[in-house]
């Protein structure tokens, strides 16, 4: 999956472009950059292939995600309802403004269960975040619906997923914000980098804005200009806008690697009847950058992911005894393990997770194992390798 690995001449081009002009700060000196301004050109062409009106890039996904809300005005008290499978980020954003995450269980397309969000709208909701993990996506249509009915805002999280698309959108271009990360990991990389995309003009300038100390970024004198709200800084730099900028024009050409390694390792693993593959909703289509599938239960799934690994799989997750991206193991965030005092509100808010189960998410990512497709990957090693996870799986059942 990670662009990093397909590093080459455009992306050595766009960075001596800004070392050869010397500015690296996306803002200010006019005078010095002679009409180079690489995060300027890289929002304009995540516009074009995003289909959306506006994109602010920030310094990362997680600051997306933050950046997102603040816009939205969704701060002290609010709850914003996420899933139980993700990444710490997503809570670490929402808690960052005084928000409340509201975790909730997933279904079988490793993403939001709405029945699941219509349950934990309270008053306090303002907002419903569906997290797209692992290259694939949530039942927008039905998010969509309910987020209408309740009057609440849709903040696309697609971090592990750009280049996937919804009824022919891409993601991130159909809630009311959407949130990419260009960390180095990711499909397409900056280094570390994230970006808001929106079609909502006050939320665009809201973006614009905050992500930069609240500079209203009002004619070519940085020192002049006016700050019509407070703001923190978020930004990105030149040489970080300028990686991304050659690695978005190449992610047709990512994706369309992805998705003949894909293609060929679940060809393979399709002889297995036992193996059930993600759901994918009607209309979606993956980024490729994950081959995910159910394994009969979570004993199986644990001596399928050991019997990968010994038989040299890498790569291959099996997210329940994971600390990074499933409820099961934060304990941090169930603890409250914080540096500063957190308000009155966010922990009585989050007291349900001192006793909240998630027994259908459980049964989903227990029995998952997601499996990373890389980019640098031969035809021959993808044969080799699926060759290999077939043996593996069949063995551990």
């Amino acid at each position: 999956m990670p662009g990093f690995e397909l590093f080459g001449d455009a992306e050595r081009k766009e960075v001596n472009d800004v070392l050869d002009n010397g500015v690296l700060m996306r803002y200010g000196f006019d005078g010095m950059r002679n009409g180079h301004w690489k995060a300027k050109a890289l929002e304009h062409e995540l516009e074009a292939q995003l289909k959306v009106n506006h994109a602010q890039l920030v310094s990362s996904g997680t600051a997306a995600v933050t950046i997102a809300m603040a816009s939205a005005g969704i701060g002290s008290g609010d709850e914003v309802i996420m899933p139980s499978f993700t990444f710490v980020a997503s809570f670490e954003a929402i808690m960052m403004l005084g928000a409340i995450p509201i975790l909730v269980d997933i279904d079988d397309t490793l993403t939001l269960d709405p029945e699941a969000v219509r349950k934990a709208i309270s008053p306090r909701t303002k907002a419903v975040m569906p997290v797209h993990m692992c290259g694939s996506m949530a039942n927008l249509d039905a998010l969509q619906v309910i987020c209408s009915t309740h009057n609440l805002i849709l903040i696309e999280d697609s971090s592990q997923a750009t280049g996937a698309t919804y009824k022919g959108k891409p993601l991130g271009s159909i809630g009311d914000l959407g949130c990419l990360s260009l960390d180095f990991v990711k499909i397409i990389t900056s280094g570390e980098g994230g970006v808001v995309v929106t079609n909502n003009e006050t939320f665009y300038k809201h973006a614009d804005h905050y992500s930069d100390h609240g500079h209203d970024h009002v004619g070519n004198d940085r020192g002049a200009e006016t700050h019509p709200f407070l703001g923190y800084n978020f930004r990105i730099s030149e040489l970080n806008a300028a990686v991304g900028l050659a690695q978005l024009r190449r992610l047709p050409e990512f994706v369309a690697i992805q998705k003949k390694n894909y293609n060929i390792l679940r060809e393979a693993l399709s002889q297995i009847p036992e193996l059930k593959f993600r759901t994918v909703p009607e209309g979606g289509e993956e980024s490729y950058s994950f081959l995910s599938f159910f394994l009969p239960n979570l004993e199986t799934a644990r001596i399928a992911s050991d019997s990968l690994k010994e038989g040299g799989v890498d790569a291959c997750f099996h997210y329940y005894d994971n600390s990074w991206h499933y409820i099961r193991k934060w304990q941090h965030l169930k603890d409250l393990k914080t540096l500063y005092p957190l308000s009155k509100e966010v922990k009585e808010g989050l007291k349900y997770l001192e006793t909240k189960t998630f027994e259908q998410s459980d049964a989903y990512i227990g029995r998952n194992i997601s499996c990373l497709i890389k980019l640098s990957w031969t035809e021959e090693e993808v044969r080799t390798r699926a060759s290999k996870m077939v043996d593996a799986i069949k063995s551990a059942l």
